[in-house]
């Protein structure tokens, strides 16, 4: 693993006891938790709702659980049912994050945010990126989207939702089920079961839950040409990067594929520099999606992006469409 990798603790997903300070700041996090939520229930803290559908995507644990493939399968859905969507993001790891900004594909990562940037090349929509996902959203709507869909956010009180989706680890789940820094969660478990939906990425998905499962789209070139079946690395090594919350499912993808994989782990939203790269040996670089749109400038003709797509059940986005009919009819199509 790269010496870049950011440090889970051990105790998060392991059985590493968890020493006295963490479980003492957990306690002091799981209050304010408890009093923030209380505040907005009772009003004293405000939430404002918009007149389009608001959807939000996220999670209450830290760390990749694919909520940004799940983002742009449902605003390709919602674009193919008649709506105007658009994205609202905070745009973790940009430059200058107190300045808001649309994002679209020509936006350089260190601007918009690697996350928010992938959508915009993937789905050419509006993209939004603002600390104030309320600001982020009324511009989105001025600027004609109908309905608005939030890439995280599910912990962004001030918004009101009309659909939340929580985004599970389908083998991590939620560690040691301890919150804040004791273990990896944002929000006590419970808070998933007040969710309109729960996807489980990976695993096995349980009673009242839907499975989501991310296929590869094969390998791209960095610098133009020919996509490669990932089938075509099969008993060849490469290096294979991934800057993202859990690189394991990444690497496990791979080696899926009879891959011989060198794993380089870096810390999620990671700014890379040519030097990432010297690795001492000449081998393909296979990275994740996220990763390559920070690359292109400094790719050789070795650099590979490996894209995938969200898949789950039809009947997943039937239920989805059917409750949002109950908050706005789509334009006819046509």
């Amino acid at each position: 693993m790269s010496k870049h990798a950011g440090k889970t603790p051990g105790y998060w997903f392991g059985e590493h006891a968890v020493p006295l300070p963490a479980r003492a700041l957990s306690g002091l996090y799981g209050a304010l938790v408890a009093l923030r939520l209380r505040l907005y229930r009772k009003g004293w803290l405000r939430s404002q709702r918009l007149p389009v559908p608001i959807i939000v995507v996220g999670n209450v644990s830290v760390g990749g659980t694919g909520k940004t493939p799940l983002t742009i399968a449902l605003v390709q859905r919602l674009r193919e049912a008649g709506f105007r969507p658009g994205v609202a993001s905070r745009g973790y790891g940009r430059r200058d994050s107190k300045r808001a900004r649309w994002v679209d594909a020509a936006t350089a990562p260190a601007d918009g945010g690697d996350e928010p940037v992938l959508i915009a090349r993937r789905t050419g929509l509006r993209v939004r990126v603002d600390r104030d996902r309320t600001a982020a959203a009324r511009e989105l709507i001025a600027a004609g989207c109908d309905i608005i869909v939030c890439d995280d956010g599910l912990q962004h009180y001030r918004l009101q939702r009309d659909v939340e989706i929580e985004v599970i680890d389908g083998q991590r789940r939620y560690g040691n089920g301890r919150l804040l820094p004791a273990g990896p969660l944002r929000e006590p478990a419970e808070r998933g079961r007040d969710c309109d939906f729960r996807v489980v990425n990976g695993g096995e998905a349980g009673f009242g839950e839907w499975p989501m499962r991310l296929q590869s789209e094969g390998a791209l070139p960095l610098r133009g040409g020919r996509p490669r079946p990932l089938s075509s690395f099969a008993g060849q090594r490469v290096h294979a990067i991934a800057g993202i919350g859990n690189p394991q499912r990444f690497f496990d993808m791979l080696r899926g594929y009879g891959i011989g994989v060198v794993p380089h782990a870096f810390s999620d939203h990671h700014v890379y520099a040519e030097a990432d790269f010297s690795f001492g040996s000449e081998l393909p670089v296979l990275m994740t999606e996220k990763d390559a749109v920070k690359c292109a400038a400094f790719a050789d003709d070795w650099f590979y992006s490996v894209p995938v797509s969200a898949q789950l059940p039809e009947a997943f986005w039937v239920a989805l469409l059917e409750r949002l009919t109950l908050q706005a009819r789509p334009p006819a199509v046509g």
